[in-house]
């Protein structure tokens, strides 16, 4: 497997009125080609942040990293990854079918280009016929289902998701988990996700990183060897629970060294 994101010695450090805040520290990390990789750690650990360094949205202040080989901001140009937010921020005005489409009209796609990419990406998220439906006419799991869609429209290299299903209730975030690794078994994309859960990182991943509270650093990088197959009950499984066990002994000591 090819290394598609390299971070080595990287370093983030906001000014801000109140003076410098350190938000990430000594970062070094690889994410190979094809691979789901969690950040999980107590809120204002910079796992955001680091996924907005991946995706060009902040500029790191030491240190290095590359994605797809090149600059952050020539990956980004060179539109190598989808960015999924924790709220779907779908065009309230446009159907569903036009915020899929919205990326695709900024890169200049041809109109029947267009609908063969919106029907086929639909049908990855399970949401086909709903492309003439409103925002406000679907639950928001399923606001969350088209968000990805969109990130997906352009089919860029990598998909990177900020806490997608956060905010939903337990019985929904399931069902998107187990929607979200089905269609990572059939596009095989790189996909790094922030999440709170240990249950969601350890269900999802095949490895996890775990991040100390602020400046963020990564305290730990466990693999999550639970195959391919992963339906739900998986969770109630010996080999799961160890991992999970891992992760929350990891975010303790993460803790701990901070003290």
């Amino acid at each position: 497997m090819s290394v598609v994101i390299d971070a080595s010695d990287l370093d983030l450090t906001f000014q801000t009125n109140d003076g410098p805040v350190h938000a990430l520290s000594n970062i070094n990390l690889q994410i190979n080609s094809g691979e789901f990789v969690s950040f999980i750690g107590p809120s204002g650990c910079g796992k955001t942040t680091l996924l907005r360094v991946i995706a060009d949205l902040e500029k790191p202040t030491g240190g290095s990293i590359s994605v797809n080989g090149v600059t952050p901001e020539e990956a980004r140009l060179a539109r190598a990854y989808g960015y999924v937010f924790q709220a779907a921020a779908l065009y309230p005005w446009r159907t569903i079918g036009g915020n899929i489409s919205l990326p695709l009209e900024v890169m200049g796609f041809a109109k029947a280009e267009r609908a063969a990419r919106i029907e086929k990406n639909l049908d990855l998220v399970n949401l086909t016929g709903f492309d003439k439906k409103f925002p406000w006419q679907l639950s928001g799991g399923m606001q969350q289902r088209a968000s990805i869609a969109r990130a997906l429209c352009f089919d860029p290299d990598m998909l990177l998701m900020d806490e997608p299903f956060g905010a939903l209730d337990e019985i929904v975030r399931d069902h998107l988990n187990e929607q979200l690794l089905k269609l990572w078994a059939q596009t095989r994309k790189t996909v790094v996700f922030v999440t709170h859960s240990i249950p969601e990182a350890v269900f999802l991943s095949t490895r996890i990183v775990v991040m100390s509270p602020r400046p963020g650093r990564i305290h730990e990088v466990i693999d999550c060897n639970l195959g391919d197959d992963r339906p739900l009950d998986i969770r109630e499984t010996p080999e799961f629970l160890e991992i999970a066990q891992q992760v929350r002994v990891g975010l303790r000591q993460g803790h701990s060294d901070d003290d």
